[in-house]
C-alpha cells in the first residue's frame, strides 16, 4: 500500500509540473524505488512520462543499474538520458560515488594481508561445497561490434534455466528472441557463450596449485541490491595457463593465464566481484582477447543467504570483431528431483547496451 501510494504521489508531482523534472529528482525516485522494491514495470512507466530540465548522464544510468534498477527501468532511463543530451548539467544531479572507508588509506602489514588472503581462499574453496542444489533463470543479451568501433548490434536474447545439482552446472535453453527453442543445447548456440560462473572460476583462482599472486589494494564500500557492503579490493595475477578458451568455429582450445581485481566482503570473506583480462593468448589463435566482469550478491535460498552471481559481462575479440555477452541471473530457488523448473523468467536486459565502467 505504501509503495502504491508513493508511486501515485510521484505521478501526481510529475503531472503537476507537466512531467518536467530535474535529473536529480529522477535519481532520487529511482533510488527510492530500489530500496522499496517497486515493480520494474511500474517504475519504468513513471520514467516514460517524465521530461527533464537538466541532463541525465548515461554514467548515472549505469550506476543505478548496478545499484539494482530493473532492466525496463534502465531502458527507460537510457532513452531519457539520450533525449536530455543537449540540456545543461546540474552538478547536484549525479549520485555520490561510493567512498572508501575512513581507514582505507592505512596499508595492511604483510602478515595482515596474508591472513586476509587465506581467509578469502578458505571461503572461496568452501564455496561450492556449501552451496545447496538450486535452479535459476539466466537471460543473456549477446551483441556484436563487427568493426571494433563501438557500433554494437544486438545479436539475440537467450533465456535459459540453469541448475546447480551435486556441484555440477547444467543449462537448458528455453527461448531465443522470445521463441521456444527447447531443441537447442547450450553448446549449440554458436557465437560467444560462457559457463562456470557458479564455482569453476573461484576454484581455479584459489587453487594453491595455480599459484595465484594476490596484493591487497585498499578497503572500500560497494553497492548491491541486497544492501551496501564493506569490502577489500585485491589485485591478482595467475601466471600459469589455467583459464580455458575455446573457439567453436575452429574447434581449437587453449589455456592461458590472467590478471585482474577481486572484491571480497569484509564480514564474510565472500567474493562480491571478480574482474580480469586474459594474458599471453597465442597470436595464431582466432580469439585475441577475453575479459570478464562477474558480480555477486547475497541471495536467500530456503532461508539461507549465499553469495551468488547477479550479472556478468564478458567480451572477446576476433580480428576487428568484438563480441559482448551481458547476462542477468534471477529467480533463485531450491532444486530437488521433483522441482518444476518452468517459472517466470527475469526481464531481459535493456535494448541499449550499458556502458562498462
Amino acid at each position: 500500500m505504501v509503495r502504491s501510494t508513493f508511486l501515485l504521489l510521484f505521478a501526481a508531482l510529475c503531472l503537476t509540473a507537466q512531467t518536467r523534472v530535474t535529473a536529480e529528482q529522477v535519481v532520487q525516485f529511482i533510488q527510492t524505488s530500489i530500496r522499496q522494491k517497486y515493480k520494474d514495470g511500474d517504475v519504468a512507466g513513471q520514467v516514460q512520462t517524465m521530461k527533464l530540465t537538466t541532463r541525465l548522464d548515461p554514467a548515472i544510468v549505469t550506476s543505478l543499474q548496478r545499484a539494482g534498477a530493473g532492466p525496463k527501468t534502465v531502458a527507460a532511463l537510457g532513452k531519457l538520458a539520450a533525449a536530455s543530451a543537449s540540456l545543461p548539467v546540474a552538478a547536484a544531479s549525479a549520485p555520490a560515488a561510493p567512498k572508501a572507508d575512513a581507514d582505507s588509506s592505512a596499508p595492511l602489514s604483510a602478515e595482515e594481508q596474508k591472513r586476509m588472503v587465506e581467509a578469502i581462499r578458505d571461503a572461496a574453496l568452501a564455496y561450492t561445497e556449501n552451496l545447496p542444489n538450486y535452479i535459476c533463470a539466466q537471460v543473456t543479451e549477446r551483441r556484436v561490434d563487427p568493426t571494433g568501433s563501438g557500433d554494437w548490434r544486438k545479436q539475440d536474447t537467450i533465456l535459459e534455466t540453469l541448475s546447480y545439482n551435486e556441484h555440477q552446472e547444467s543449462y537448458k535453453v528455453v527461448t531465443i528472441n522470445d521463441r521456444v527453442a527447447t531443441d537447442k543445447k547450450h553448446d549449440q548456440l554458436g557465437g560467444a557463450t560462457s559457463s562456470g560462473e557458479f564455482g569453476s572460476i573461484l576454484r581455479a583462482l584459489f587453487d594453491p596449485r595455480d599459484e595465484a599472486e594476490f596484493q591487497w589494494t585498499r578497503q572500500t564500500r560497494i553497492s548491491r541490491p541486497a544492501g551496501d557492503r564493506n569490502a577489500d579490493l585485491l589485485s591478482f595475477r595467475v601466471r600459469r595457463p589455467v583459464y580455458g578458451i575455446q573457439d567453436q568455429t575452429s574447434g581449437r582450445s587453449i589455456s592461458v593465464g590472467y590478471h585482474g581485481f577481486l572484491w571480497a566482503d569484509r564480514e564474510t570473506a565472500a567474493i562480491l566481484r571478480i574482474k580480469f583480462d586474459c594474458d599471453d593468448i597465442p597470436t595464431d589463435f582466432p580469439i585475441q582477447s577475453v575479459s570478464l566482469d562477474l558480480i555477486y550478491d547475497f541471495v536467500e535460498i530456503a532461508g539461507q543467504r549465499y553469495a551468488l552471481p547477479l550479472l556478468f559481462d564478458i567480451k572477446s575479440a576476433q580480428g576487428r570483431s568484438v563480441s559482448w555477452n551481458q547476462a542477468r541471473f534471477a529467480n533463485y530457488r531450491k532444486f530437488s528431483a521433483d522441482t518444476n523448473i518452468i517459472f517466470d523468467a527475469p526481464d531481459t536486459p535493456p535494448e541499449k547496451p550499458v556502458k562498462k565502467q
